[in-house]
This record gives structure tokens, sequence and C-alpha cells, in this order.
């Protein structure tokens, strides 16, 4: 005889489940905060207290995923405190991957927690629209997009919405519940608070501009009208609340005074600033490749290669024309200093220098260089990486993975029957699904997996630490998924979906043989019916 579930013993494990999930986003909110500033006793000892809680609570309620997590993190503020309070690299890395993980634990039944990697954003997003029924659809829809939403069906329900909980933010129809009331719950919703919740309006058909004023004072950041698709919603939140992921800025220090570069690196690391020294500066082009850094800190004086010699060749390479280069040393001649940054250099810091303005300096410095890259080498309709540096960051996943003996995977996708989604919707439509389909991909996929916009409706992924059939099953699920989302439109609503190819690293290939296999694959994929992921076989 089979035991039947006891629904009430459901709805019991759920809540347990919210309970543990709460205590994760209070241990995410400190650590986020202490991206921010220098780490002190106070705030480990918070740390530490709301990840104690964390393990109690996933202990008792049985969320074996959260019990590890806990665990790792634990051993991480244990390893920190062993080293007298003092971070470093490793425990920075290993604890930022740790938080990541955690951040991705609110998934829904069914998701497969290492295959889905979801941005933290850890609060519902209330949808108040008239519409009932088509407020629960756009909730399914912005779950697709790993969101979580909470459809409303009344003014009071609004209302104990709002006391139990705020929001990530509030969809609200300007006539929800009664005409005009949607303006005066939102008004009530922001008194009080010191920073107003994101807060988008919508209304079926084009309103005055009385009514757009009113929503402006009612702190409306956002006013929709007409058709409302998911996509679109989402794009505009992820602005809104400034959904990311916390990355540590990565520092390269080139000092032949060892001494010099471990104090260097101690202030930095204190500031969750992840670091690398490099003693021998003849080795400087190989550990620029293999480490990426956002910013490089270079003393002036060195046997062998001085500073502004070594600048000089680090510039040559077009790939560090814009990675800022900081000089740090005790030379105190002005002109020197000059000729130095002349040579190269971004800025120039002198011995002995406070630990605030070291931080502070570099922390301004790398945020620059990291908005300019991002302008540089992303696509402006998508945010994803442009073609050429989707190959560029192939070629070292190619060398990263025959290094370490890992494996890699790159993947093309293509928007099925695009043309016909131009022709028959219009450009404007056409756009919304490429842009859907790259916010799909970044918020299904991995930290470490980069995404890129090949050109025109056709994508490409490379996944690093990733074997073909792996690839092909995670893939496969974005797919699926896909097309399940629905685009309001006219004469109906639309639908696409998406082909796939993949290829695996082989023997010596390069990156464009890879890049070719997995256009091949695609290939197969397209003649084979469309819809579907194929591997390039060898």
């Amino acid at each position: 005889m089979i035991e039947q579930e006891d629904p009430s013993r459901d709805r019991l494990k759920q809540h347990f489940a919210k309970r543990v999930i709460h205590q994760a986003r209070q241990v995410l909110e400190v650590w986020q905060r202490l991206q921010q500033a220098e780490w002190n006793a106070i705030d480990m000892a918070e740390l530490v207290e709301a990840n104690l809680g964390l393990l109690r609570y996933a202990e008792r309620f049985e969320q074996a995923v959260h019990v590890q997590l806990a665990a790792s993190i634990g051993n991480c503020l244990s390893a920190v405190e062993a080293n007298r309070g003092r971070l470093n690299s490793q425990l920075i890395t290993e604890l930022n991957q740790l938080m990541q993980r955690l951040s991705r634990t609110g998934l829904r039944h069914g998701d497969q927690f290492e295959q889905t990697f979801l941005p933290p954003l850890r609060k519902p997003v209330y949808l108040a629209l008239q519409d009932f029924e088509r407020a629960e659809r756009l909730a399914q829809q912005l779950e697709f997009f790993g969101l979580t939403a909470q459809a409303l069906d009344s003014a009071n329900a609004f209302r104990a919405a709002m006391t139990e909980r705020h929001p990530a933010a509030i969809l609200m129809e300007v006539d929800f519940a009664a005409p005009g009331l949607g303006l005066q719950l939102a008004s009530e919703a922001q008194q009080g608070l010191e920073q107003k919740l994101p807060l988008l309006f919508f209304s079926h058909e084009d309103t005055d501009t009385p009514t757009r004023l009113a929503a402006v004072r009612a702190g409306g950041q956002e006013f929709f009208t007409g058709n409302l698709d998911a996509s679109s919603l989402i794009e505009r939140i992820e602005v809104l609340t400034h959904v990311s992921q916390y990355d540590p800025y990565k520092v390269l220090i080139i000092d032949d005074s060892r001494a010099q570069a471990t104090h260097t690196e101690r202030v930095l690391n204190s500031a969750g600033i992840v670091t690398r020294t490099l003693t021998e500066p003849i080795q400087a082009m190989a550990e620029l490749a293999d480490f990426q850094p956002d910013l490089i800190i270079l003393d002036m004086y060195m046997p062998d290669c001085n500073g502004p010699e070594l600048a000089k060749v680090i510039r040559h390479n077009d790939r560090y024309v814009s990675v800022p280069i900081i000089f740090l040393s005790a030379e105190d001649d002005l002109d020197k200093q000059l000729d130095a940054m002349s040579e190269g250099g971004d800025d120039f810091l002198t011995k002995p220098i406070k630990p605030r303005h070291l931080i502070a300096t570099v922390r301004n410095r790398a945020s620059r260089a990291r908005n300019l890259k991002s302008r540089m080498v992303r696509d402006s309709l998508t945010g994803l990486y442009n073609h050429t540096h989707t190959l560029q960051l192939l070629e070292d996943a190619r060398f990263r993975a025959r290094r370490d003996g890992q494996p890699l995977s790159f993947a093309m996708l293509d928007i099925d029957h695009f043309k016909r989604v131009n022709d028959t919707y219009g450009h404007p439509m056409g756009d919304r699904v490429i842009k859907s389909l790259a916010l799909f991909l970044k918020q299904r996929l991995r930290k470490t997996d980069h995404i890129g916009r090949y050109g025109g409706e056709e994508f490409a992924v490379v996944l690093p630490d990733t074997d073909a059939a792996t690839a092909a099953k995670v893939l496969d699920e974005i797919r699926q998924r896909f097309s399940e989302i629905i685009y309001p439109a006219q004469p109906q609503d639309l639908s696409c979906t998406f082909s796939c190819g993949i290829a695996e690293l082989r023997g010596e290939l390069d990156g464009k043989e890879l890049s070719k296999q997995a256009d091949e694959a695609l290939y197969v994929a397209k003649h084979g019916g469309r819809n579907r992921v194929e591997i390039h076989l060898d």
C-alpha cells in the first residue's frame, strides 16, 4: 500500500524551507554590505552570527544544500579568525563563490541546483493588476526568468503584502481595484520609506499628462501602456533594482620586494579585493593573460625591468590598453613621477601611503575601468559580449582547459524563423525577442560561462569545465523553457524557439576550429527540424 502524501505536512515543509531561505538572505545581505567597506571585527561577528543561524535552521528543517553551504561558509570564517581576522585572496574568492551559490538556492520545485543560476533578487515582485488572471500569467512568465512574483487581487491584499514584506519592485495598474486607486496605494506604500521602492505603473490606454504627473509624484519610475510582456518588465526591473552578482575587483601587484608586496596585498585584501603578486616582472604578460586583473599596481624600480619599461610593454598589447596602471613607489621627485605616468601609468602613489587612500584609489580606478571595458566589449542591444570579445574569451578558456586538463564546450544558438518574426511583427518585436533570449541566457547559465551575441539573431556560449553532454542537457532545458515565453502581439501572441549546436574541445583544436564545429552542429539542428540541440560528432 502506497502512503498518501499529507498536504498539511507538505505545507509545513514549504514553510520551513522559507524560514531557511529567509535566514540565507540575511547572510547575503551582510556579505554584500561588507563588499563596500573594510573588513572589521563587528562585521565579522555579524556575519558569523547570521551564518550560525542559517546552519541551525537548515539542520532543524533538514535542508541539506543549506547545511552544506553554511558549514563551508563557517569553515571560511573560522579560517579568517585563525588568520587573526585577516582576509586573503583565496578566502575572498572562496567566500564569494559560496555566497553566489547561496544566492541561487531560492529555486522553484523541480529546478536543478547545479544547473540553474539566478541573480540574487531575494524579494518578490508585487503585481497589482485589474485582471487577476493576467497578473497570474505574468507572474508565471517572470518565473521563467528566475524571478519570484506575487499576483495580488485586491487593495486589502496589496496592503497586507506590504505590511508583511517589502518587495523588490511593484507593478501597479493606475486603476487597480478602483479608478485611480492604484496611484493612491502606490503613494501610501512609499510613505515613511527612506529608500523608495522601485515602482512601475501600467495602464491599458495611453494616459493624459495629469495622470502621468500623479504617477511621478507617487514615486513611479516607469510607465507602461498597452501590451505588457515579461521580457520588457524584467528588463526595467533589472535596471531599477541593480540586480547583479558582486564580483570582487582583481589587482595584480608587481614588486620585486616580497615584504612590500605582502603589505599591499593585506591592505587590499582587508577591503575584499582579490590580489595576486608577481616578484619577477619578466613574467608579467603570462600572468596578465591568466589572471585578467582589473588593475595593476607597479613598482618603479626593479632589477632587469623597471616600472615604466614594463608599463610600455603592457600597453603594446591591445587587450590591456584600458587596464589602469598605478605606480606605487617611494620616489618623491615630481618630474620623475610625471615621466613615469607618461609611459603608460594612470596614477602615482607615494610610499608610505594610508590604507584608506590606497583602497579608495584602487576601487575608483577599477570601477571606471570595468565600466569602460563593458562599453568596449559588449553589444549595445543585449549587453552581451560582442563577436570579437567572445572569440577572445574562447581562446582564454581553451588555454586554461588545456593547462588544467578540464573539458570545454562551445555552443552556438540561432533563433528559429527570425526573419518571419521581423516581417510579421516588425523589427521592434524582433529586438524584444533578441533581448529576451539574452536575458534568459544570463539568468539560466553559470556566472563562469561567457555569453556573446555572435551577430543578428545568433548567440554563442563558452562553457568552461563542461563536456558536450552536460552542455547539451543544460541548453536543452533552457530551450524548452524559452519556448514557453509568450509575447503579447497582434494579430496573435508570439512565442519563439531556438536551435543550438555544441562542440567540445578535443586534441589540438584551436578556437576557430571549435567555433566551426559548433556552427556545423547548429546547421544539423536547423536542417533537422529546428528547435533542438545537436552535438558535433567527430
